[in-house]
């Protein structure tokens, strides 16, 4: 099977996540920290940034590939890559270490939950013969 939807969303998530991990590399090196945090709430806030988007990323895209493998139509499947596009997009710059109640987390947050919950229903549709 050649999977032509899910790498769409991949390649720039990838990226992002790629750009977080500069961010937190680059701190850890400027400022001599090579584990943890060392206190520094910046840094801190971006590792959480960093791994948040591995967390999301990697389980939408698992549900995502695993939809498109079992014959998911392409339109549900770009619905849950813009998504998570979306929420990858919107969530670092939500998360900020004085304001939980931010705008964009809940957009992160929520367009990444509306991304999981659709895959995880194509893939159920499926598993249920529907």
């Amino acid at each position: 099977m050649l999977f032509s939807i899910t790498p769409l969303y991949a390649l720039p998530v990838a990226m992002i996540y790629l750009a977080l991990w500069f961010r937190v590399t680059s701190m850890r090196s400027a400022r001599g920290i090579s584990i943890g945090d060392g206190g520094d709430r910046v840094l801190l806030q971006r590792m959480r940034q960093h791994g948040n988007c591995a967390e999301w990323s990697s389980f939408v895209l698992i549900l995502m590939i695993l939809a498109e493998g079992m014959g998911t139509p392409a339109p549900w499947l770009h619905v849950s890559g813009a998504l998570l596009l979306v929420g990858r997009i919107a969530h670092p710059f939500g998360l900020l270490p004085d304001n939980a109640g931010h705008p964009l987390r809940y957009v992160g947050n929520g367009t990444n939950i509306l991304a999981a919950l659709n895959a995880m229903i194509c893939i159920a549709i499926h598993l249920l013969g529907l």
